[in-house]
């Protein structure tokens, strides 16, 4: 893996696999602390949104099967002892139709929140604290992590 800085504060690497997005799944997972985050993940459809997901909530003890949220748009979990959520957005036309999905618990700052898709739930989203952009780059894939809060920096500090 390749890292080199883009824009301030921005993190990327370079992911020659599968195997590699995992990995940085893990890794993500051992940089957070127990307070919560909000994570947007950008990307076309099989840039590893999921498995990025999917590795990190793996990676914080979620014991049970980690689905993806794309037919029912969201996911809960415990990890570590605080609330989880995965939301995948991409089957949602109108950000109105998240209100039936009673979206309150996503404001809990203990809780991890990763958000597939989040320009399709705009306004009715918490503020993401980093921005997670993958990217199909030959073979393998690219991934921008940008940090847009005091916790989202701090995790990419530690993540380095």
């Amino acid at each position: 893996m390749n890292a080199h800085e883009h824009a301030p504060g921005e993190l990327r690497r370079e992911l020659a696999d599968e195997a590699a997005t995992l990995a940085l799944g893990r890794r993500f997972a051992r940089a957070l602390r127990h307070d919560g985050l909000v994570v947007y993940l950008h990307g076309d459809l099989g840039a590893g949104k999921t498995s990025f997901a999917r590795a990190l909530l793996g990676a914080l003890g979620v014991g049970e099967r980690i689905k993806s949220p794309t037919y029912s748009l969201v996911e809960g979990y415990q990890a570590q002892g605080r609330p989880a959520w995965h939301l995948d957005l991409y089957r949602i036309a109108d950000p109105g139709e998240l209100e039936w999905l009673g979206l309150d618990a996503l404001a809990d700052p203990a809780a991890l929140v990763l958000v597939e898709w989040p320009e399709r739930g705009r306004g009715a989203l918490p503020a993401p604290d980093l921005e997670i952009a993958l990217a199909h780059a030959g073979t393998g894939r690219r991934a921008a992590l940008r940090p847009l809060s005091a916790r989202g920096r701090a995790v990419l500090a530690r993540l380095g």
